[in-house]
């Protein structure tokens, strides 16, 4: 390269460079940010009386109470036929809740998403005020409402997994909706498609593959919840753990929360194996 030619370049290459390391106000405002969350630390730490001092030795007290009480753990009560029977329960349950709940999601999503609602003056925000009503209720509340109007058993369970799974996939179905090429959607409209047209034609084959990951993390995480909203009498493996923690059986309490482990990582590889097919497809 001649010296001519590598003038220009050297000198467009300083023009370019900037420092920006103190910009303000953008510096002045982060480090104001900063100084309120450790502010705030030390407030709510002092507020509250927390013994900082004690976490350090935690962790010995904590080897030795497991050491003590929890091993070894019972594993002859957990292949008993009746916590089996329990266990295939509460992935029946977790299974129904979260296959009701996906379907009334996939509506929700679509009533909750401000470019193809149907109504943005009336359904949109009656649509996203159900999702978040449904998603800002801890399950473990849905599930002791509904153990309190219909009883013990597995169709509380159901049902609080099912809002559970409305609430937190119609969130994911909306924003994803959102976030589609409109172009599509318009054609269909000019031919005169439609509300229903639309969604299907237009909305459903671009976010279909979204829809499906966003479906197997629902039906993992609703797994994950059903293995203890049984404490609350809903049923299933929690309902184990619940009798036994009160009993004060440590041995059967320790077998218990090792099967959870155990079957949470399952579904964990089960969900991310899934999750890989859907990406390998598009």
């Amino acid at each position: 390269m001649s010296e001519k030619s590598a003038t220009p370049r050297m000198k467009t290459d300083n023009i370019h460079r900037q420092w920006s390391r103190f910009k303000y106000p953008n510096s002045l405002i982060n480090y104001c940010i900063l100084f309120s969350i450790l502010l705030f630390f030390t407030f709510s730490v002092h507020y509250l009386n927390i013994p900082l001092e004690r976490i350090l030795g935690m962790f010995g007290r904590l080897g030795d109470v497991l050491a003590n009480r929890y091993y070894p753990p019972d594993i002859d009560y957990i292949i008993d036929k009746g916590y089996l029977a329990a266990v295939i329960e509460t992935v029946q349950m977790a299974y129904l809740g979260a296959l009701f709940g996906l379907l009334f999601a996939i509506i929700l999503g679509w009533f909750a998403a401000h470019n193809v609602s149907p109504s943005k003056t009336f359904i949109y925000p009656v649509a996203r005020l159900i999702a978040m009503g449904c998603r800002s209720v801890h399950e473990m509340i849905w599930a002791i409402l509904f153990v309190t109007i219909l009883g013990f058993g597995l169709l509380p369970g159901v049902l609080a997994l099912t809002m559970f799974s409305i609430g937190f996939a119609g969130k994911l179905f909306a924003e994803e909706i959102e976030s589609i090429d409109m172009g599509e959607v318009e054609a269909i409209r000019a031919m005169g498609g439609t509300h229903l047209q639309v969604f299907i034609f237009g909305v459903i084959p671009q976010v279909r593959v979204a829809f499906t990951g966003i479906a197997i993390y629902t039906w993992d995480v609703a797994f994950r919840a059903a293995t203890v909203v049984g404490f609350v009498g809903a049923g299933g493996m929690g309902w184990y753990l619940k009798r036994n923690i009160m009993q004060i059986e440590t041995e059967r309490t320790a077998a218990i929360l090792l099967s959870i482990i155990v079957l949470v990582v399952i579904s964990e590889f089960i969900s991310a194996w899934a999750r890989t097919k859907v990406s390998n497809a598009k």
